[in-house]
């Protein structure tokens, strides 16, 4: 069964740093494109996958999120990783806001009905 998120996603366009660790001793680092973020978790879009259960930290707007990634998906220009964050680290606007932030719950609001 697919695990399906509840809460409301915000779409949004912010440059991250993600460092992870592979195995005991791997550690990288990527510049990334944070392109969805919930107060659980993100998706970034990196040039490199990372493999799904890695540790990673990401980093934008000074504020640290740690957490896992849940999916690696590549993409036309890179991969989109999923990260889970910890729970000790969750999102909110209070942390930090992303440029370009927009509420899905919002758009679909607005958008005109076609019959």
């Amino acid at each position: 069964m697919q695990e399906r998120r509840v809460q409301n996603r915000f779409l949004c366009a912010e440059l991250a740093r993600v460092n992870w660790t592979i195995g005991a001793d791997r550690h990288e680092t990527g510049e990334a494109i944070l392109e969805d973020i919930c107060h659980t978790g993100g998706c970034v879009q990196l040039e490199e996958p990372i493999p799904v259960g890695s540790v990673v930290m990401l980093t934008f707007r000074g504020q640290r999120f740690d957490g896992r990634v849940r999916y690696c998906v590549a993409g036309e220009f890179g991969y989109f990783i999923g990260i889970k964050f910890a729970a000790d680290t969750p999102w909110s606007t209070d942390l930090a806001v992303p440029a370009h932030l927009t509420n899905l719950d919002t758009v679909t609001l607005q958008m005109p009905r076609t019959h």
